[in-house]
């Protein structure tokens, strides 16, 4: 099937309500991205108001997330009992307003609450969108619109890095976070254009509430925590990167902070071509399972190479931005491959536990990581160490789960897998 034929039967299985749901939960996911981007870029003034070593600010970022994950967990099994849109809703507005409160804390404690509420609340937009993609999308374009999903994660980034380059400098990094509040009419398109997931209303069973503890059960054990772990050392790496992008560009490469904010915007928006060719790839040429190890592992060359090839403004951009089509491209057919992986009943459960929890205990772990590795052995060591080696590791804990072909029924895959479909 040639190029043309495949975006004919795009286009043609898309028309109508799959489109709809993917326009709306590209627009939530999008705001919610913007939103939590907004961190990263005013961690270099954070740093200065309050006095914080690189270790000390990791470890304030790592506690977030760790709080932030444990919230989302107990989040995303409500989308499994409550529903999925109605929990959209909800994490669309709570995060617009815990993202807005940051300019108003005035210590390290208050600071690392807000930021913990809004990891968890904007996080929820992730197994939401996830689980109403994998059972809204036709089959066969299921993982292409799930891929193209992501690319609201690039577009967030770069949509912050304006916000931080016409504000940080001269309004401060308050001002930056009063535009979280931008998100918060969204809720009103959402309530309008979307209608509950017709599969999640027919497996829905208030005698059967879906539990944590049935993701560990025998005939899913395994692929839970190799999924797990495999997340989890992924975005030890992912989350390093790119959190600590603009305070390593601004201390170790010298760059001011406004061209700090539009090199890893640029960066991030270059990474779109990774998103579309990985889910391009997983879903008419190669398993999800096979796309998400080679762009792992192409991840980590790539970082590597620009860590030890780069020096200055340009050849850091090209660099990095190469680095940036892979890393993030791996997110395009990750998240298809891991809401696949659990039946529609623990399907938005599974993807918060096995997919944004370790998320967030792996951007925990990832910035404490590399900011007490540059406190203490400099910071390409600690980038190095703190991003590429985690990067292979997740590549080899990828490889260990079953694949399965794309373009086939979810209730199919749960079959080839061995677990209950409903």
């Amino acid at each position: 099937m040639d190029l043309l034929t495949h975006f004919r039967t795009v286009r043609q299985l898309m028309r109508g309500y799959p489109l709809r749901v993917w326009l709306i939960c590209f627009g939530a996911y999008l705001f919610s991205q913007m939103d939590l981007a907004m961190w990263g870029y005013a961690l270099p003034l954070i740093r200065k108001e309050f006095d914080l070593s690189r270790t000390q600010l990791g470890l304030m970022t790592g506690v977030a997330f760790v709080c932030g994950g444990l919230g989302l967990v107990a989040l995303g099994n409500l989308a499994d009992r409550a529903g999925r849109r109605r929990m959209l809703m909800l994490g669309t507005v709570l995060s617009s307003l815990f993202v807005s409160a940051h300019s108003l804390v005035r210590g390290v404690f208050s600071l690392t609450l807000v930021r913990a509420a809004s990891l968890a609340t904007g996080g929820l937009l992730y197994p939401a969108t996830g689980a109403l993609i994998a059972e809204e999308a036709p089959a066969r374009v299921r993982g292409f619109m799930a891929g193209l999903l992501q690319i609201a994660y690039p577009i967030g980034w770069f949509l912050a890095s304006l916000i931080g380059l016409l504000v940080l400098e001269r309004f401060g990094w308050r001002a930056m976070f009063v535009f979280g509040l931008a998100s918060l009419p969204f809720v009103f398109v959402i309530q309008r254009g979307l209608r509950e997931s017709q599969r999640f209303a027919a497996a829905s069973d208030p005698a059967q509430r879906a539990k944590i503890g049935e993701l560990f059960a025998p005939h899913m054990r395994r692929r839970s925590i190799a999924l797990f772990l495999a997340q989890y050392c992924f975005v030890i790496a992912y989350g390093g990167a790119f959190i600590f992008a603009p305070l390593y560009f601004h201390e170790a490469r010298g760059f001011d902070i406004g061209g700090t904010s539009v090199l890893v915007g640029l960066a991030n928006l270059i990474g779109v071509l990774g998103y579309v060719l990985a889910a391009w790839v997983g879903e008419f040429h190669l398993t999800r399972r096979t796309t998400t190890v080679l762009w792992t592992f192409l991840g980590g060359t790539f970082y590597a190479l620009f860590l030890w090839l780069s020096r200055d403004y340009l050849s850091s951009l090209i660099g990095f931005s190469c680095a940036a089509v892979f890393l993030l491209g791996t997110a395009a057919v990750k998240f298809a491959f891991i809401a696949e992986m659990f039946p529609t009943r623990l399907r938005a459960t599974g993807i918060s536990v096995c997919g944004s929890l370790p998320v967030n205990l792996g951007q925990a772990t990832g910035p404490l990581l590399i900011g007490w590795l540059s406190d203490h052995y400099g910071w390409t060591m600690a980038m190095a160490a703190g991003t590429v080696l985690p990067l292979f590791t997740a590549g080899f804990l990828y490889l260990t789960l079953q694949p399965v072909p794309s373009g086939i029924d979810v209730d199919e895959i749960q079959q080839r897998l061995g677990s209950r479909t409903g």
